[in-house]
């Protein structure tokens, strides 16, 4: 057997190949996201259009993924793709949402602009929301999953909450908290527009 042939039995192709700091980061982040959403391989190669076995060979560091595979994990995650390969080093600690991203405006329409301010990429309970609404506007909900209320305070304007069959009028500076597993509203009752800082709170 010569030499060359030797070496090839002895490093079939298709064997893991040595890892940089880089690829062991990412194929963690993806293991990690995956688990903390509980999803099965099928699960993000559904949400995704990435393969399962290509999914699979990235987790397990067997292959490098291109530009347009790690994309479409990202997205499917919620993520920009420079959230998910950006090895820890590179990661500030501090997060910041601009107010120019257009990632995260929730809806616009002429009666209603919706922001959101808790990251995307988080799974999570607690939701964080922007609401302006213009005079006459009103943003109407159906039921959120059991246990859901939502938590707001006036910034500007004045608004009226109504959630199930109660009724409230808030003014700047003023809070509230009610039931939103049951069909809930905002409506901008006062003169020009309304703003509203919302938290969502599921359990």
């Amino acid at each position: 057997m010569t030499n060359a042939a030797k070496k090839a039995k002895a490093k079939p192709v298709g064997t893991t190949r040595p890892a940089d700091s880089t690829s062991n980061h990412f194929c963690r982040r993806l293991k990690q996201l995956r688990a903390e959403r509980g999803w099965s391989l099928d699960s993000l190669a559904n949400a995704s259009g990435v393969s399962r076995s290509m999914i699979s060979q990235v987790e397990r560091n067997q292959a490098n993924p291109t530009l347009a595979v790690a994309f479409r994990i990202a997205r499917a995650f919620g993520m920009s793709l420079a959230e998910l390969v950006e090895t820890p080093e590179a990661m500030s600690s501090v997060l910041v949402i601009r107010a120019s991203d257009h990632e995260y405006h929730y809806r616009s329409d002429n009666d209603c602009q919706i922001r959101t301010l808790s990251p995307l990429h988080l799974e999570k309970d607690v939701e964080f929301y922007e609401v302006q609404l213009k005079e006459g506007g009103a943003l109407r909900s159906a039921p959120h999953f059991e246990g859901t209320r939502e938590f707001l305070t006036v910034q500007k304007g004045k608004i009226r909450v109504e959630s199930a069959g109660d009724v409230e009028e808030l003014e700047r500076g003023d809070s509230a908290h009610y039931r939103a597993d049951v069909p809930h509203a905002i409506v901008n009752i006062g003169k020009g527009e309304a703003m509203i800082f919302l938290v969502d709170i599921y359990r």
